[in-house]
């Protein structure tokens, strides 16, 4: 699997296109050099023959028949390996001299060029070679045949073809080895990069991209991330002041508005007077409970502190936060289903993961009608551990999954009912914060209402202990008086 990824990178794929360049470029050298070679060899072959036939030309002319008989048969006694190759014959091809015994089959060209094999149809008692030969007619109907032995030129031809071969073979090999060197090499330098940053967004903001310290591509592009990530900390820290400033400035005085109002609450007697102290009091918690969401959602994001988690049972968890809400439950004639498998545990704040259970299925309560249906799943999947909420309620358009992560969106449906819009916010950062990944899908596809079912994967404890961001520290999470909302009221308000 790791080979394939290693196949699949864009570096690979480079060093892959250089290879195949490089390779042509040397296919086509070999070619040249190839056909250079070969064919100088072979016209250096064409010009002897040619030049015997020019010396028994102007023997015939000077001496007629009998003297090219004569001069054809001295020729072949001085050379007894027969690297020469003639034979003279009459108009009816019978043999007047020559060193083989009759015309050889073959393909004539127009030039009179013919390419044939020195065997026992010529009558040639030596072992099986190849010759090449030049034909022409005498005058006096006769037929002249002058050649020569090619065997050992067609043998180096053979032996250079397959040096071109093996040549091309070992080239690509160490062309797609070094491609693959190159590429590893590149690739891992690209992997820090990636796994610096995937730690860096898991919370490790004090974490830089080392460098090797070779003022390369790499160093300089590894110089600007480290440059943009301190630009990014220092707004962050910015944005983190102003947070406290505010929860410093105005949380206090909320609080003590909220506490005035109250108490004009118990000291008014008259009725209208207590019913809208009443209402602004509850406009006062509602901004508090806003406020605090905030600033824990900010915290959650932003902050993140590592230390050392807690192995946390998520059924016993999860028991729990159900028999906290299934009063609540019954007061709406709601059908509340467990299927809650025993022994998945995980590693995490169990504080955080408390506040997002109980979220999530006080949502799911809020939003689901009387006399609805609310489930609550856990249970092991592979080497994830799964919580998961599902309601009969008015759930979420497709087209608006991916947004109601965002703060104060909430889905049309219920913008009329209170909240706002924060609960899978902070849903969100804690399922963050636990490496964990939310999936949002229709309980009942095609119906209406579809319902909305919310799953969040989890790693599951494997007995190796990890260090995972966690904020619980700064965030008490008080579960019955949390600021949660149904998905569906996060997707705007």
């Amino acid at each position: 699997m790791k080979l394939l990824s290693q196949l699949r990178t864009s570096s690979f794929q480079l060093a892959l296109l250089y290879m195949v360049v490089f390779a042509t470029s040397v296919f086509l050298l070999l070619a040249f050099i190839y056909w250079r070679t070969a064919g100088f060899m072979t016209a250096q072959t064409d010009e002897t023959i040619e030049a015997e036939v020019a010396g028994l030309a102007e023997q015939y002319r000077g001496r007629g028949v009998n003297g090219l008989i004569t001069i054809i048969r001295e020729r072949v006694a001085r050379d007894p390996n027969a690297k020469s190759i003639y034979l003279l014959t009459t108009d009816d091809f019978l043999k007047l001299a020559g060193n083989i015994e009759s015309w050889p089959q073959g393909t004539r060209s127009e030039s009179g060029w013919i390419n044939f094999t020195l065997d026992e149809s010529v009558g040639w008692s030596g072992p099986q070679r190849l010759a090449r030969a030049r034909i022409f007619e005498v005058q006096g109907g006769l037929r002249l045949l002058v050649g020569r032995d090619v065997d050992d030129l067609t043998s180096l031809k053979r032996v250079i073809e397959t040096a071109i071969n093996w040549g091309m073979g070992i080239t690509l090999a160490l062309a797609l080895l070094g491609g693959f060197l190159m590429s590893r090499s590149t690739t891992r330098r690209i992997e820090v990069i990636n796994n610096t940053s995937r730690r860096i967004m898991n919370g490790h903001l004090s974490l830089r991209i080392p460098t090797r310290g070779t003022d390369d591509d790499f160093d300089q592009l590894a110089d600007n991330l480290n440059r943009m990530l301190d630009r990014i900390v220092y707004l962050m820290e910015g944005i983190r002041h102003v947070s406290d400033n505010i929860a410093h400035d105005l949380r206090t005085p909320l609080t003590r508005l909220r506490n005035q109002l109250e108490n004009t609450l118990l000291s008014v007697d008259n009725d209208e007077a207590r019913e809208q102290a009443g209402r602004a009091v509850a406009e006062a918690d509602q901004l508090l409970s806003t406020f605090n969401a905030l600033l824990r959602i900010a915290r959650l994001e932003t902050r993140g502190n590592t230390a050392d988690m807690k192995v946390v049972s998520l059924d016993e968890l999860v028991t729990d936060a159900c028999e906290l809400y299934e009063a609540l439950a019954e007061d709406k004639d709601q059908v509340f289903e467990q299927q809650l498998e025993k022994g998945v545990m995980i590693e995490g704040d169990r504080d955080l993961l408390f506040q997002m259970v109980s979220n999530l299925i006080d949502n799911a309560i809020k939003y689901t009608p009387e006399k609805g249906t609310i489930g609550v799943v856990v249970r092991k999947s592979g080497g994830d551990a799964v919580f998961e909420v599902s309601d009969s309620g008015i759930g979420v358009p497709d087209e608006e999954k991916d947004q109601i992560f965002q703060r104060f969106y909430r889905v049309g449906k219920s913008r009329s009912l209170p909240g706002n819009g924060l609960g899978l916010s902070l849903v969100s950062a804690v399922s963050e914060i636990h490496q964990g990944q939310i999936v949002l899908t229709d309980t009942y596809p095609g119906k209406n209402p579809p319902g909305l079912t919310v799953s969040v994967h989890m790693p599951a404890f494997t007995g190796v202990r990890k260090r995972i961001k966690t904020t619980s520290a700064e965030l008490p999470a008080p579960a019955g008086n949390s600021e949660t909302r149904h998905p569906a009221e996060t997707s705007d308000g």
